[in-house]
């Protein structure tokens, strides 16, 4: 019989590639972790209802037990219960890291939530940052995740005549306000 790789004897890694290595490990580990709490989140029950949390237009495809799992295919509880992770991330993960100044040409909003465009698009992005940062999407995951999703989300959502472009422009003063959109006329004739 042939030996296996297994009966050659230990495997030897240079000095030099046990740094990288190591800190592949604890990045894969901190990335475990931090599903595990999403997965966790997700999967409890809030304890108490959560009144005050906007619902986004209802219809057929808006039905509770869609298969879909965007959040503005979702209703009542299980939007709810999306919104609030998805809350956790943007203010756990996305504003510190990549939030940046607020400025007249960037403008943001702390109540987002409210902005059903923003909800969809930060929502979007978390769903493919879970995806792009997953260990399956290979090493350059993340990078494809900044380029195809990051970076036009983001000139969307702060984009002065974007959703929040009658929100803060200054951190020191505050403002909210929900623009109005085209209205859908339907001629019934």
């Amino acid at each position: 019989m042939s030996e296996s790789a297994d009966d050659s004897g230990p495997v030897r890694i240079p000095d030099h590639d046990l740094d990288d290595l190591a800190a592949t490990v604890r990045a894969l580990v901190a990335q475990s972790q931090q599903q595990a709490e999403v997965l966790s989140r997700l999967t409890d029950e809030p304890s108490t209802p959560q009144e005050d949390v906007p619902s986004p237009p209802t219809d057929e495809t808006g039905a509770e037990g869609t298969s879909s799992s965007f959040i503005m295919a979702l209703t009542g509880r299980a939007y709810a219960k999306e919104l609030a992770a998805l809350a956790t991330w943007v203010c756990d993960l996305l504003l510190p890291v990549y939030g940046r100044e607020i400025t007249t040409s960037r403008p943001w909003c702390h109540q987002w939530h409210e902005h059903p465009e923003a909800v969809a698009r930060l929502h979007a992005l978390w769903l493919a940052w879970q995806q792009y940062t997953d260990g399956e999407a290979g090493l350059a995951g993340p990078s494809t995740w900044h380029r195809d999703h990051l970076d036009p989300a983001l000139l969307q959502l702060r984009a002065p005549d974007g959703p929040f472009g009658a929100c803060t422009t200054s951190p020191t003063r505050p403002n909210h306000r929900l623009l109005t959109g085209p209205e859908c006329a339907v001629d019934g004739g």
